[in-house]
């Protein structure tokens, strides 16, 4: 297995043609508080993908929406070429986009097989199943029978990613992956991203760790109150832009690239 220190760009395939999962000038609303603000972005097959942003950037709405569980105001949201925003989460789910929630929400009292076998209910076709779920984490086999509620916090982290794949996802959405968990269990983790990536499944993470997210990333999008003020491949990009993107300060460089960006994306007055 490839190190979780190794960029995700050495296995990731050229950007060109359509993007497997595109969403476009996305606006989302929790009551009357705007949560994102025409936010856009294209994810390519082979793509690690890192949403980044302080806490209430907006970060976990937007996947929540991508999902289906949160429903936009305006905007859209495209797999592979196709419209499934008026989608309910379990039809997106068979179409491909899978999410592992913030905070993992298992069934507690249901097994490690248990928990794995309700992530199949809407599987595609494909090469994830319980037993490969297995072979990637190796402890699993063996405690398939104890309840979900008796494991520890990145034993958890696990299953739910388990009971994503065997959905046999095209996009994986990871919410939070890191939260909560000791630093030797999250590299841990993160060291499965490069055999996802080469059983062909693409990943969007929420990562409010910026250190981790750029370790792995191969494309970086940065929120800042619901809005986009950062996006590019973080090779090339300093840390004091994208300290800039992440706290709003003076001077954003916007989309990254050559040739430097354009200001932050500012909100209208109300």
């Amino acid at each position: 297995m490839s190190s979780p220190d190794q960029p995700a760009a050495d296995q990731v395939k050229e950007r060109t043609g359509t993007p497997l999962l595109e969403v476009r000038a996305l606006t989302a609303h929790h009551g009357q508080l705007r949560a994102l603000t025409d936010v856009s972005l294209s994810v390519f097959p082979g793509d690690v993908y890192a949403i980044i942003g302080a806490n209430g950037a907006g970060k976990s709405t937007l996947l929540r929406t991508i999902a289906g569980l949160h429903r936009p105001t305006t905007g859209s949201i495209l797999l592979d070429g196709a419209d499934v925003t008026g989608q309910r989460p379990e039809r997106r789910l068979a179409a491909g986009i899978a999410m592992v929630p913030e905070g993992r929400r298992l069934f507690g009292s249901l097994t490690v097989e248990e928990n794995l076998q309700v992530g199949s209910s809407y599987a595609r076709p494909g090469p994830w199943n319980i037993e490969r779920v297995y072979e990637l984490f190796s402890w699993m086999r063996d405690r398939r029978g104890q309840r979900a509620a008796q494991l520890s916090g990145g034993e958890q982290q696990s299953v739910a990613i388990g009971r994503a794949l065997v959905a046999n996802p095209r996009v994986l959405l990871l919410d939070e992956l890191s939260l909560g968990l000791a630093p030797l269990i999250v590299r841990r983790i993160y060291g499965t991203l490069p055999g996802l990536l080469a059983a062909g499944v693409t990943v969007l993470l929420v990562e409010q760790d910026v250190s981790q997210a750029l370790r792995v990333a191969t494309r970086i999008h940065c929120l800042l109150e619901g809005a986009t003020t950062l996006e590019g491949p973080p090779e090339g990009v300093s840390p004091q832009r994208i300290e800039s993107a992440y706290f709003g300060l003076a001077g954003v460089a916007g989309v990254a690239g050559p040739g430097g960006g354009s200001p932050p994306h500012q909100e209208p007055p109300s």
